[in-house]
């Protein structure tokens, strides 16, 4: 049985939902170090063993939570929208799970959520230079490229973590068009 169709099981889905939240929860009431797999999965009401057929361990469990981030936020990206509408959709994607990002990226209890997101924007500004190498004023002013795709990258993910921190006081709307004037201010 491939990877997918294991996934989709729909008993799968709701295990790895419950082993999640628990997670999430797990999360905001202790550290990361004192998180077991015995409290998961009472947390998650389940039973270890269950647990087991799932991950091998808690790191196996963020890896692959951080994989179906990631894949997640690649949905969003894929969609054939405008840059403005995709970091739109992006953040509305953030907002609808709210505890879960504001756990994951917005605290540096778990930094392979922030890194995975990190190198997926890098990636994703890399091709938008590429699309747009002698168009830029900032390419045209000689900026190392490594030096743009931090800078977008950090101002992104930090903007993003602000707004978690805060309690997402300005709707996704709001955010990114003012996120994508200020980034265009910049650029000018």
């Amino acid at each position: 049985m491939n990877r997918q169709n294991s996934i989709t099981d729909p008993r799968k889905i709701r295990t790895r939902k419950l082993l999640r939240d628990a997670f999430i929860e797990l999360l905001q009431e202790m550290d990361i170090e004192k998180i077991t797999v015995n409290r998961l999965a009472e947390r998650a009401t389940i039973n270890r063993v269950t647990f087991y057929l799932h991950y091998s361990d808690i790191p196996d469990m963020q890896e692959k939570m951080a994989d179906d981030m990631i894949d997640d936020i690649k949905h969003v990206f894929d969609n054939p929208l405008k840059n403005g509408k995709k970091l739109e959709k992006l953040l509305v994607h953030i907002s609808e799970d709210a505890d879960f990002y504001k756990i994951t990226l917005a605290s540096k209890v778990v930094p392979i959520f922030r890194e995975r997101l990190n190198t997926l924007l890098s990636d994703k500004i890399v091709l938008m230079l590429e699309g747009k190498m002698g168009e830029s004023s900032i390419v045209k002013a000689g900026i190392p490229k490594d030096i743009i795709v931090w800078y977008n990258s950090s101002a992104l993910i930090g903007v993003i973590i602000s707004w978690l921190q805060n309690d997402i006081p300005y709707t996704p709307s709001f955010l990114a068009k003012h996120f994508i004037f200020l980034h265009n201010s910049f650029l000018k």
